[in-house]
């Protein structure tokens, strides 16, 4: 039978591993292997329900999904760039540029990312810094009892008939961007592109929209009530991972992709520079690149896929033209778009 003092040294053996694992909480991650994500809070349900358990059944490592805006996963990974816990990073292209400028990011390359060769074009950014993984699209929501034909242009929301009966986001809305794109375009006949490059007949333009609104919103269920009531008619751009969630929902509204194209609202994934697991970190972006996974994505989230492999969803036209958005002048020019959207815009 041991004696008292061998039970206490073994006591006193196991009280300081314990305090040494406590003290240093990275060698319990190294011990169970934990890629750590940080991601929008919205996504963690199909993120956690359909990536995380077929990257774990592959790779053997349990994954730990963060879920909250792309500005504080920014700010983690800003405080801990010494010591970065984050491998990797889903958030909207515009955080990513900022990230970039900072040197936050390990570039994608295609020796660690096989799959962005198959990715289409216009969704691998800055020499592979980031690349999208899926791409929700911007077009025209609608009230299907009260409009019985579906908006076909970008143009509609600013027809007579529609006066009190059309809402649109704020700029401080990313959904709200197209707006503007797509009013220089129909004001000056440049393509949508080339429009993005000169705002000013734009905005223009949106003042003559103006009788039309019966109201700008910065938070998206209060304007999809008033469309599902029939108070408003329709909300031009509308995203399609919300409107067509509230559609298989039940509510009584569709969402047009007008003729002249709808606009990507891309969702960027990157690999944290100098995080821990940096080959599981990027098996995890190649994995969301891939054909298999973005073809059980597509649906849950209601977005285009951006592997080339994989189709377009049920009911959007084979020609549709998808119209990506210039993320490096938003960020240059977006506080001073907001300033005079919030001057002349006022209803």
């Amino acid at each position: 039978m041991p004696s008292s003092s061998a039970d206490r040294r073994a006591v006193l053996r196991g009280a300081a591993t314990l305090g040494a694992l406590v003290a240093a909480p990275g060698i319990l991650r190294a011990q169970t292997r934990e890629l750590v994500v940080g991601g929008a809070a919205g996504h963690k349900a199909w993120v956690e329900d359909i990536v995380v358990p077929a990257f774990e059944r592959k790779h053997g490592v349990k994954v730990i999904f963060e879920g909250t805006r792309s500005l504080v996963n920014l700010e983690k990974m800003q405080k801990n760039r010494d010591r970065p816990y984050l491998s990797v990073v889903q958030m909207d292209d515009p955080v990513m540029i900022l990230a970039v400028r900072e040197g936050l990011l390990d570039p994608l390359t295609p020796a660690k990312v096989p799959n962005l060769a198959a990715l289409v074009p216009g969704t691998v950014h800055m020499d592979g810094m980031w690349a999208n993984y899926l791409q929700p699209w911007l077009g025209i929501a609608y009230n299907t009892e009260a409009m019985r034909q579906a908006p076909t242009s970008w143009a509609d929301p600013y027809d007579p008939k529609y006066k009190g009966r059309v809402i649109v986001p704020s700029l401080q809305n990313t959904e709200g961007l197209p707006n503007i794109f797509a009013a220089s375009s129909l004001a000056s006949g440049k393509s949508f592109e080339a429009a993005q490059g000169d705002v000013e007949p734009g905005f223009r333009k949106l003042a003559t929209l103006k009788p039309n609104l019966l109201t700008v919103y910065t938070q998206q269920p209060q304007a999809y009530n008033l469309l599902e009531q029939g108070e408003a008619w329709m909300i031009s751009s509308a995203m399609s991972s919300y409107a067509l969630e509230r559609k298989a929902a039940g509510a009584p509204i569709a969402l047009a992709a007008p003729k002249e194209g709808v606009f990507a609202m891309p969702s960027g994934i990157a690999v944290v520079k100098g995080c821990p697991l940096p080959d599981l970190a990027f098996a995890y972006v190649e994995m969301l690149l891939s054909a298999e996974l973005q073809q059980r994505l597509v649906g849950p989230t209601f977005s285009l896929p951006t592997n080339r492999a994989v189709p377009r969803p049920a009911g959007l036209p084979a020609d549709l033209v998808v119209h990506q958005i210039d993320w490096a002048t938003v960020a240059r020019e977006r506080d001073g778009w907001i300033k005079r959207w919030d001057r002349e815009m006022a209803i």
